[in-house]
Order: structure tokens, then sequence, then C-alpha cells
């Protein structure tokens, strides 16, 4: 009766202390984890109310710092094509061997503050704006070819995680670890951000990534994925922890110090641009699915070419007029160029735009650094902050279409067809998740020096998590990539074989 008694007590106290999630309008939540898609791996439906209204509301959390990537430094230059890709894409960079396209880039830190350091473990932003005749167009990435997360619907919990804690105001260990031991599909972002490429020594000194894989389309309509890297050519340098500590004593604004003494002194930059490419029909080839933004794409089974050359040559002369106010956003594509069905991009096609709209204005695109080199003809004109009624062809039309005004869509750029076929509208998980291979392989990867520093970088940042299943569950996530790597970070951390028996 007694053991009746205390089961029941318990079940209560579970009810009670265990609340359904709503909207903000007060409906329940059916899945906080995954978006509405039209089928396992078709585009995010904007009919999902919660997706939008969960990143409309983080878009908007802090002002006028940036939400994510507030600490940066930038510069400009071109991008210099080597390689004729018109068979792929009629994308103006990439059409003409030697053509040279002007453009505008920020590195930046993504976790921590404006004023921070820039010696602290973060994956670092790669953004590049290209003044196209076509447009503008943003290739918008991290230094890291993966993300922690592969849909847009955690991105606000993930970045929450990583902040300081809303009651302490410290970025806590126990915090963003509970939410990784939660989270398997973040094991392969660990293990390469714990990785001494989670400190750079500057930004000329590290490699890009779009993360994303996106689509080319040529002048017949034809669709193949794409994925970039930028690979410097200064060479990859980076700091183990000693070293970020020994710099940050120093001089914890030397990125940027870095990188604009270069440019001063004519030691100019520069990246190659490198494209992989996948056919539409090999995209299920794969163990694992290409357009899952935590994993790799494995250079021996989808070689890089390379496309052209980055050169920075010209510093900021303001760096608010011309750094801060530099708006990137995965949903400024050209002709040629369009978002695949990427979980995590397309909530980024939202959230990016909603944000800038936030932090500069809604007419952001009108900032001198941030307006295209071609002209602009629509009517998104009268609202906060606009310049742009002087481009009218008739000031008194203001709509389309017109008989006054000869102002019409082209429909050589409409964009290319998707045919989706017996397709279900619901929110379902990726199926080949594959959380730990791509992990455990790039750990093996490194060099024997470069593992070790992993473990014990992992070691001393899990030694502050206060909570045992935490620590056991990140453990368990490692040792499914790797056993050697789960057993070191167990050993290192005081556990034996028989605290992971149930």
């Amino acid at each position: 009766m007694k053991k009746i008694f205390l089961s029941l007590t318990l079940l209560v106290s579970l009810v009670l202390h265990s609340q359904t999630m709503t909207t903000n309008t007060g409906a329940p939540v059916g899945d906080n984890q995954n978006s509405k898609t039209a089928g396992e791996y078709g585009p995010v439906l904007l009919e999902d109310i919660h997706l939008i209204e969960k990143l409309s509301a983080f878009d908007r959390e802090r002002i006028p710092e940036r939400v994510v990537h507030p600490r940066g430094a930038g510069a400009f230059g071109y991008f210099e094509t080597t390689a004729d890709m018109s068979n792929y894409t009629i994308a103006a960079p990439f059409q003409t061997v030697g053509k040279k396209t002007p453009l505008a880039v920020r590195f930046s830190t993504v976790i921590h503050g404006k004023g921070s350091p820039e010696t602290l473990r973060d994956p670092r932003g790669f953004a590049v704006k290209m003044y196209t005749e076509q447009g503008n167009y943003d290739i918008v990435g991290n230094n890291l070819p993966v993300f922690f997360i592969w849909d847009a619907i955690k991105f606000p919990d993930v970045i929450h995680s990583l902040k300081p804690s809303p009651v302490t105001n410290k970025q806590d260990p126990n915090r963003y670890w509970d939410f990784i031991a939660n989270t398997p599909e973040t094991t392969h972002m660990v293990v390469r951000l714990w990785s001494d490429y989670g400190i750079p020594q500057g930004y000329q000194y590290m490699n890009g990534s779009s993360v994303h894989g996106f689509k080319w389309i040529n002048a017949e309509g034809a669709v193949t994925y794409v994925k970039y890297t930028w690979v410097s050519q200064q060479g990859e340098k980076n700091f183990t922890m000693e070293e970020a500590a020994a710099q940050q004593a120093k001089d914890w604004q030397h990125a940027t110090v870095s990188l604009r003494k270069d440019i001063e002194e004519k030691k100019y930059p520069k990246w190659d641009l490198y494209v992989q490419i996948i056919e539409p029909e090999d995209m299920t080839s794969f163990d694992f699915w290409p357009l899952d933004a935590t994993k790799d794409w494995p250079t021996d089974l989808i070689p890089r070419i390379k496309v052209g050359t980055m050169t920075l040559d010209r510093n900021p002369t303001n760096y608010f007029q011309e750094i801060e106010s530099l708006a990137f956003s995965p949903g400024s594509l050209i002709p040629g160029v369009e978002a695949s069905e990427d979980k995590l991009l397309q909530g980024r096609l939202f959230s990016y735009f909603d944000t800038q709209r936030h932090r500069l204005g809604p007419n952001f695109q009108q900032i001198p650094v941030n307006q295209p080199k071609n002209k602009v003809y629509n009517y998104n004109s009268d609202s906060y902050l606009s310049t742009r009624n002087q481009y009218f062809p008739n000031a008194d039309v203001n709509y389309q279409p017109s008989s006054y005004v000869s102002v019409q869509e082209d429909t050589l750029y409409r964009a290319s067809k998707k045919v989706l076929t017996n397709e279900v509208i619901a929110q379902s998980e990726i199926s080949k998740k594959n959380y730990f291979g791509q992990a455990g392989a790039y750990f093996n990867s490194l060099d024997k020096e470069n593992q070790q520093n992993l473990i014990k970088n992992l070691i001393a940042d899990l030694s502050q998590v206060t909570s045992d299943p935490v620590k056991k569950q990140v453990i368990i996530h490692l040792y499914k990539a790797d056993r050697k790597l789960g057993m070191a970070i167990a050993q290192g951390l005081g556990y034996s074989q028989k605290d992971f028996k149930n």
C-alpha cells in the first residue's frame, strides 16, 4: 500500500511539474523539434506558424547589437574567376575566366558579445557580399563546414544555451552541455569546435564554408547542388588553449588588428574558392543527407573544383558605416543560384532578412554598403529611412503593371521547377541521422597532437559541468563517434566503465 501511494505521489508530481509548451497565443505545440516540410526532404512551409513565431521572437531579442556574430572585422576586395562554370550556372561571377567582381567581407565570432576577446573558443563567421551586375550575392557561412543542428526551429535554443544565463548573466557550461547532451546531432560540431580549429590565430588564417548546399541553375534550367569552400592561401593557423590564453593577456583584439595591418602593408590576404557539385539523382546515394547542416561533404566522394580567388585589398575608412552596417543574408541570391531544401537554411532565409530589418530598419538595403551596383527598379519604397523615390521612372506610378511605365518582370529569371509527388506535409526528422559517423572520421583525421588537444579541451570544459547525467550522456555520444575518444574523456573526468552500466 505504501509503495502504491509513493508511486501515485511521484506520478502526480511529474504531472504537476510537466508543462505543455504553447505558442504566444496559448495554443499547444505538438512538435518543437521539427519544422513542417513538404515531405521528409521537401522545403519548409511558411504555414508553420510556430516556426515563424519562434524565429521572429528570437530575431528581436537584442538591439542594436547583432543577436549572433556581434563582434566582427571586415574589408573590401574582389573575386577573380579562374574557371568557366556556365555549364552549371548562369550566376554572373562564375561565367568568364578573368572576370573580377567587387566584394565586401565580414569575419566575426558567433556567440560572444561585441566587445569580447577574439581569443575565445567560438565558430567564426565568414560572410562574403559580391556586388554583381545581376544584384548582390551573399555567401554567408562559417570557418567550420558544419553546424550544431539541422533544423532552424532549434536555432534559438542552441544560441540561448550558449549565451549567458538569464539568471546569472554568465555563460555557463552547465547550460550548453545540457543542450548538447540532449541533441546528439551536435556531436560532429563539438569535435570540430573543441579542436584547435575552434580558435583561429587570425581571420586571414582560417578557411570558410557555406555550410549549406545550394542549387545552381544553368541556361537550360538544369539543377545541380553545390557547396562552397574558401581555402586560405595564408594557410590555417590556430591557437592551442594555452596559446590563446597567452594571446588574450597580450592583445585580445589581435585578429582585427592583424587583418587590418596586413592590408595596410599590402600583404593582401587571399582565398581560393572551391565548389563541390552533386547531381540531383545522386543526392540519396550517401549514408547521410547532403542537405543536413551537421554533415560535411567528403572530398573523396565529392571532389572540389577551384572556381576563383578572393583578394582583400582595402580596409574600411569608417567601421560603423562600412562594416557594422553591412547586412548579409543567405537569401541574397542572384539568377543561377537558388536555396536548397536544407531545413536550417530555409529558416535562415527568413530570419536573416527579418533581423536586418529590425537592426538597421526596413530599408537597410539602401545603406550605401548594402546597395547593389546595378539600378533597382521596384516600388518597395515608402517606409522608414527610404531614399529610393528618385529612382522611379515616373513619380506618379508606384504600381505594376501600368500603361504609363514599362517596368515588368522577365520570365527568363523564373524559379526552377521542383516536382513533388506523394509527399506528406508533416513535422518529421531526417531519417538518415548518422549522428556520429563524421564526428568519428574527423577525430581520426587529426594527427596525434591535435587529438590530444581535442581531448584536453573537452575535459577542461566538461569538468565545469556539475550534472553527472549530462557529462555521461556527452561521453556516450563521443564514444559512439570513436571508442578511443569517448574512453579518454570518461577517464579524464574520473569515470570508469562501471559508471555506465545500467
